[in-house]
């Protein structure tokens, strides 16, 4: 029954992924259709970054009242809602309204099965769980695809993942008592942990967990700023063709899946931390070749690096929580630490992008060290605070 919860878990962080990439996919359809703006499509995303940060700080709450089975069922039933009502908007501001059950659904999911995973599953699972999310997001765009050249449109895309969704829903529903069979915290000695949830005054208080949620900042300010900027990078600076620096930068995207599932084996040897340190090596060394002369052909394998560099951060800082907070803890402190991800996701990638136009594209590399040397500092004195 265990194993058969853990593949259930897994279908939900593909089910997590898919929605992700398809607003990016759908949107060269969807303002040619309605004559808005191509820059409307920011106000979507940070409709739903603003979602997630507030159904990730109130993570502990519900899932403490609720337990992680309730909240996931509900939280991916809001996600099937909101994908269905995107598939019968028929203007702009109806996408805006859906858009917040979205983010309030995916914060909470995000935040309750990380966590879950991170108490009772070894690292090389944490591993495996986000390769998963790197599938579901993988594919969302093909599905996309699939719905706009059959001539279902746009919305027949999000209405084929609004019923994956609504699937899953049911699953996760007709399962529910195999999340009660798990066993209660108990400490050292046998005795059953007692846990309250924690303000957010009381987790900043905690030693560590400013460390942490910095790290949690770099970490997306680095992996995000990737993704938007890196085919923009290749095509202005290096004088990449648009059409290989987009497939150039969509294998940054590939790297860090296929970077996840070998990480899940290398956590057989190595530990949490010891992989995080050899990720930021992996996304040092990447940034580093992309600053040398190298040219073109540097440039693409940097940023393939920086992708396999990736893989290992995110899961294993959050698989470490426990160990560094006590398991009594740490659905509070991973909450926060996914709002600090929703907040770098939100803040950085923009920013550069004011850099960019303002001074120059060619920065992209220096941004990204910068960041990098940030996350490193709090990471190691993250480890230091709660040795």
């Amino acid at each position: 029954m265990f194993q058969l919860l853990l593949v259930i878990i897994y279908i939900s962080f593909i089910s997590l992924g898919l929605p992700d990439s398809l607003l990016g996919s759908a949107w060269p359809s969807i303002y040619r259709e309605w004559n808005v703006p191509i820059s409307y499509a920011g106000i979507i995303s940070m409709i739903i970054a603003f979602g997630t940060i507030i159904s990730s700080l109130q993570s502990d709450r519900l899932t403490r009242r609720l337990g992680t089975g309730k909240v996931t069922a509900i939280s991916v039933g809001m996600t099937a809602a909101a994908l269905f009502g995107f598939s019968v908007s028929t203007s702009f501001w109806m996408l805006c309204l859906w858009a917040v059950p979205y983010g309030l659904g995916a914060g909470s999911v995000d935040a309750s099965l990380n966590n879950y995973v991170a108490l009772h599953y070894k690292s090389h699972h944490m591993s495996w769980l986000h390769c998963m999310w790197g599938l579901g997001a993988t594919a969302g765009p093909y599905i996309m695809n699939f719905a706009l050249t059959g001539g279902m449109g746009w919305t027949g895309g999000y209405r084929i993942i609004s019923v994956l969704q609504v699937f899953l829903t049911l699953i996760l529903v007709f399962t529910l008592p195999l999340w009660k069979g798990r066993p209660t915290l108990t400490d050292e000695n046998g005795r059953e942990i007692q846990t309250g949830s924690l303000s957010l005054k009381e987790i900043i208080q905690i030693p560590g967990a400013k460390e942490v949620m910095i790290c949690f900042f770099c970490y997306c300010a680095v992996e995000q700023t990737a993704i938007l900027w890196a085919s923009s990078y290749l095509h202005l600076y290096r004088g990449i063709s648009s059409e290989t620096a987009a497939r150039f930068a969509g294998l940054f995207f590939i790297g860090i899946t296929a970077g996840r599932a070998l990480s899940g084996f290398i956590t057989m040897k190595l530990n949490d931390v010891q992989m995080i340190r050899m990720g930021q090596c992996l996304i040092g060394l990447g940034v580093l070749i992309m600053i040398l002369p190298f040219g073109q052909t540097g440039s693409l394998a940097g940023l393939i690096i920086i992708g396999l560099g990736c893989a290992p951060v995110y899961p294993c800082i959050i698989h470490s929580t426990p160990a560094h907070f006590g398991a009594e803890r740490s659905q509070a402190v991973i909450g926060v630490q996914m709002a600090s991800a929703y907040v770098g996701t939100l803040l950085m990638p923009p920013l550069f992008g004011l850099i960019a136009n303002h001074i120059s594209v060619s920065l992209f590399p220096f941004y990204m060290l910068a960041i990098l040397i940030f996350m490193i500092v709090m990471h190691e004195l993250l480890v230091k605070k709660t040795a």
